[in-house]
């Protein structure tokens, strides 16, 4: 990795694509400690750098603010990082490992890689990021013809993950839910988890009562014994 940037602790829980201030609230009052805002057109949690500005200003100093991007190129991720001054950049599209450490390194942020997962093929081709990233990103992988990588409410085999033997602390995503997120990770044992569509009552559309029980289930995960 490269050197100058403090090491960073992974979020436990991660609710992404707030894009209302009403959502970030509802988050962070639920116990979050990690936000994410989307920037990716084609995403229906899209939002803009300047309302990006004021959902970002809303969580600072009491969750860590993940931007959301995919296969951004500089120019972009400049404007992005100037007007959310985020605490983590997710890299969520097809960048290689030579892209993630070239953006660790120009932005200065800690990264988090999205992987997507449906094989035990993809969890080997994962490890080429292990100790490149600083986090990484457990999602479901998106079937060919999807619009965008991720927020789809798929799962995948957890199974794949029960010994994943990765240094980088992993979250896990993909289809979680208030309902399944329990065993999720009890089976899988992540440092945290991310969220999405699974506390929506429509694409792009956040629930407090969802995003309040799926917290409420990852605590109790938290304080059931590993199996």
């Amino acid at each position: 990795m490269t050197e100058g940037i403090l090491p960073i602790s992974p979020p436990r829980l991660k609710i992404c694509g707030l894009s209302t201030p009403d959502s970030v609230g509802w988050a962070i009052d639920a116990g979050a400690d990690a936000i994410g805002l989307v920037s990716f057109p084609p995403s229906p949690r899209h939002v803009e750098p300047d309302r990006l500005a004021g959902l970002a200003d809303l969580a600072r100093g009491r969750a860590r603010i993940v931007l959301l991007t995919v296969d951004a190129d500089d120019a972009l991720l400049e404007t992005l990082v100037a007007a959310g001054h985020p605490d983590l950049l997710q890299l969520h599209g097809r960048e290689t490992t030579d892209r993630v450490a070239a953006v660790r390194s120009r932005f200065g942020l800690p990264v988090m890689k999205a992987l997507g997962i449906a094989t035990a093929a993809d969890v080997e081709k994962a490890r080429a990021y292990d100790r490149i990233a600083d986090l990484l990103l457990f999602d479901a992988k998106p079937p060919k013809d999807a619009t965008r990588p991720g927020g789809l409410g798929a799962t995948f085999d957890w199974n794949l993950l029960r010994e994943p033997g990765f240094a980088t602390p992993f979250l896990l995503s993909g289809g979680l839910t208030p309902t399944n997120v329990g065993e999720a990770i009890a089976r899988v044992r992540p440092a945290g988890v991310d969220v999405s569509s699974g506390v929506e009552t429509a694409p792009g559309i956040k629930d407090e009562a969802l995003i309040r029980a799926f917290a409420s289930a990852v605590k109790s995960a938290g304080e059931t014994p590993a199996v």
